[in-house]
């Protein structure tokens, strides 16, 4: 698994160190421009949610393409989740790997909109989840079900430890 996103930053980092030079530069000038406080913090959640989405758009679009322009669909929930046995390499990747890639989503979703309703945050990575599906079928990759549930699912588990991340500071206050 950790391979699995080592090697995908690898591929993905020349068009981070571009995107991010250009967005670093972009934003510091408009906050000189308009006199606006620099906020560390919001300003590196930016970046970094950059950097996921360099690597999301990374992993969902270039990868096992076979090039033919129409995939495979897999319309029954938990065939795939099923397939795997618990605890193998493919569970890990593929299961775990999918709620996994979109736990940052949820995060930053909750993050940017403050937003402390989770269902808000559900159907902004179901949408998400299904254009990527979707983009996957029509280049040639498999639209499954089954990766909407579990992006979902993380997308949920990212809303969830925002939420928990936000009580936290309430009581430490």
């Amino acid at each position: 698994m950790s391979n699995t996103i080592v090697e995908i930053f690898k591929q993905v980092m020349p068009t981070i160190a571009i995107c991010l030079v250009i967005y670093v530069s972009l934003r510091i000038a408009y906050l000189i421009k308009n006199k606006i406080k620099f906020h560390f913090i919001n300003e590196m959640f930016f970046l970094v949610f950059i950097c996921y989405v360099l690597c999301l758009f990374y992993a969902v679009t270039y990868q096992d393409v076979n090039g033919s322009g129409t995939g495979n669909v897999n319309l029954t929930l938990f065939r795939e989740v099923t397939r795997y046995e618990f605890g193998s390499a493919l569970f890990y990747k593929n299961v775990i790997g999918n709620m996994l890639m979109f736990l940052p989503y949820g995060f930053f979703v909750s993050y940017f909109l403050n937003e402390k309703r989770t269902i808000l945050v559900m159907l902004m990575t179901l949408l998400v989840s299904c254009t990527i599906e979707y983009i996957q079928l029509k280049i040639g990759r498999v639209f499954d079900i089954d990766d909407i549930f579990l992006n979902v699912i993380g997308g949920m588990l990212g809303a969830w430890i925002y939420l928990g991340m936000t009580k936290f500071k309430d009581i430490l206050k």
